[in-house]
């Protein structure tokens, strides 16, 4: 919000890239998010409960919340599961009128080439070290245990360095799993009936909704 008062206040326009959807959706609709402190004695007992049984607890906590969370991501079940401890249960995200002005773009790729640009992106992180740098993080103190609940690409690093799977078969799974996550991730955009699409090549049309949209 800092940097978009600040790109304002140079008669500028603030254009805002990304990403994850909740970040998105949190400027957007000007989100208000409870505030609830970490409690790390609850989060360490909760760190030692399977996926499964991080489900169940919260499930039981606030059936509301379960069934729209990411039920796959034990940090987000734990957070959950913290907020309902404290509050009863997770409240209704609030929001409150922005005083900004939004265009919405969302940028249609086909399936198919949207999957080799993954693969290939995923190459080059590799050549330019997340491997390596998977490793120095694990050498400073983080466990392959707390990797592997940060999930994604931490989770299947973690599988390679503990020696679980060889480095073939991870680049797989990796290589799937971030597909499975985009697709879920376009998903969540398509919900969103103020974001305006348009094709990946139509340059023109995208050009032309942001200067209808300046003036």
């Amino acid at each position: 919000k800092k940097k978009i008062e600040n790109i304002l206040k140079r008669n500028r326009l603030p254009i805002i890239c990304g990403g994850t959807g909740f970040y998105i959706q949190s400027i957007v609709d000007n989100i208000l998010l409870p505030e609830v402190p970490p409690n790390k004695e609850l989060r360490k007992k909760l760190g030692r409960k399977t996926l499964i049984e991080l489900q169940l607890i919260l499930k039981k906590l606030d059936v509301d919340r379960f069934k729209n969370i990411d039920t796959k991501n034990p940090v987000r079940l734990i957070r959950a599961i913290e907020i309902a401890t404290a509050l009863g249960k997770v409240p209704k995200i609030k929001e409150e009128k922005s005083k900004y002005e939004f265009l919405q773009i969302g940028i249609i790729v086909p399936p198919e080439i949207l999957r080799n640009k993954i693969a290939d992106r995923l190459k080059k992180r590799i050549k330019i070290g997340m491997i390596k740098e998977a490793e120095k993080l694990h050498k400073n103190g983080l466990s392959f245990k707390r990797m592997r609940e940060l999930g994604l690409e931490y989770k299947f690093l973690a599988d390679y360095l503990d020696k679980m799977v060889p480095k073939d078969e991870m680049l797989v799974k990796l290589d799937t799993e971030i597909w499975h996550y985009a697709k879920r991730q376009i998903t969540w955009f398509k919900r969103d009936k103020d974001i305006k699409w348009f094709s990946i090549k139509n340059f023109k049309e995208i050009n032309k909704e942001i200067h209808s949209f300046i003036d």
